[in-house]
């Protein structure tokens, strides 16, 4: 199940050490429209080798650069940083046939950039390595546009039936975040190294883009993070607790975020390498954030994944499946029969999970639950509330060898 979600398919708080707040422990989430610390996006700076970072190009500032097949060998290193001198400059896209010359001379200094990075032509220094993620920074990390019903006092509508805003930037982006996957998975680059620019602050900013709109973004950020996870073993910590916090902000505050999903399917791998005996801190998230998961009311949006992830738990670890059971009980829609039809076909695969002293505790209140869905308006609850006696059927054999032990 969990491949098929990965083959379908965050706020700022300040840097700050891992190890000073518990591992799934509350967080200040920051503003969407907030623009992201220390980064220049409209504003002309320069970086440690004085490369200009962010704004429009001035006039005859940007002109196509040598491939570098074209370059001795010992001319790549600074040709590679000419190409990011290029890349830095951010390009209007709201008209298509704006700066139309410049664009496509930054797509093909991009283009340039992966293939170089992709064939492992060599490595590049930490200079470079420090300009390249610069580069990045500048182009990926800005203020997201507002959803569809901010700024505009009108009544929130759901988010299945709203229009996502596309990224008009998209043609570029891509290729940065092309750039900045390759980097990551190079085996080539050593973490030692990269850790210092791919850094906690990073790692936040990378999480407040998935509130992004546009699903090819999200798909991209799915990937790098995942990876980001993988191979950086020092971030593992941080990176969950930074999922952890957005979740508290989406489910308490303001129910609107556009990617929980893809950080449930993060989750999802993550909580697949758990070791065993689960560490207390991991089922404390299970109960302060992936179980509350199920009372936003856009839920059926993410609800596949959000059950993967519940599931894994139970399978892991049989002794969590009361807990889950009744956290769903707790949240179980009360007039919403589409939900209903969800946490029923949610609540047959934690049973198949389950062993017979668990459901023994649970199965009063669960079975009244059933009483009340096969009594529902909805016919597919109705149908589906047959099939949950069914399953605890099999458990009946562990429950009569519990009670003769």
């Amino acid at each position: 199940m969990f491949k098929k979600i990965m083959k379908g398919g965050g706020k700022k708080p300040s840097k700050s050490d891992p190890n000073d707040t518990p591992l799934y422990g509350n967080g200040t989430p920051g503003n969407r429209n907030a623009a992201p610390a220390n980064v220049g996006v409209t504003k002309v700076g320069t970086g440690a080798s004085g490369l200009t970072l962010g704004g429009p190009p001035p006039s005859g500032a940007m002109e196509p650069l040598p491939s570098f097949r074209d370059v001795p060998a010992t001319e790549r290193q600074n040709l590679f940083l000419r190409k990011l001198q290029v890349c830095c400059y951010v390009l209007d896209f709201s008209d298509n046939l704006k700066s139309v010359r410049e664009k496509e001379i930054k797509r093909q200094a991009l283009m340039e950039l992966v293939d170089f990075i992709q064939s492992g032509s060599g490595k590049i220094t930490e200079n470079c390595q420090e300009e390249m993620i610069r580069m990045i920074s500048v182009n990926i990390f800005r203020c997201l546009p507002p959803a569809s019903h901010e700024n505009t006092g009108q009544e929130v509508n759901d988010p299945e039936e709203e229009e996502p805003c596309l990224e008009p930037a998209w043609p570029h982006l891509q290729l940065v975040y092309e750039l900045l996957l390759r980097y990551v998975v190079s085996s080539d680059t050593d973490t030692k190294v990269a850790k210092r620019y791919i850094d906690h602050s990073f790692v936040l900013k990378l999480l407040d883009l998935f509130d992004s709109e546009d699903h090819r973004e999200r798909e991209y950020l799915k990937t790098i993070l995942h990876r980001i996870y993988g191979k950086f073993m020092v971030h593992r910590p941080f990176i969950r607790k930074a999922i952890n916090n957005i979740f508290y902000r989406f489910i308490y505050e303001t129910e609107r975020h556009s990617g929980v999903g893809e950080l449930l399917e993060i989750l999802g791998s993550i909580i697949n390498g758990f070791a065993l005996p689960m560490k207390e801190e991991h089922k404390l998230f299970l109960v302060r954030a992936l179980i509350p998961l199920h009372k936003p009311k856009p839920v059926a949006i993410y609800h596949q994944q959000l059950s993967y992830c519940i599931t894994q738990f139970v399978e892991k670890d049989f002794k969590l499946a009361d807990t889950v059971i009744r956290g769903l009980l707790k949240y179980w829609p009360l007039t919403n029969c589409q939900k209903e039809v969800l946490f029923l076909g949610e609540l047959e695969e934690v049973l198949e999970a389950t062993q017979g002293a668990e459901f023994q505790r649970c199965m009063v209140p669960l079975f009244r639950q059933i009483g009340r869905c096969l009594n529902s308006p909805h016919i597919q609850a109705r149908k589906d509330a047959m099939f949950v006696p069914m399953e605890a059927e099999l458990l009946v054999p562990a429950l009569m060898r519990h009670h003769a032990s």
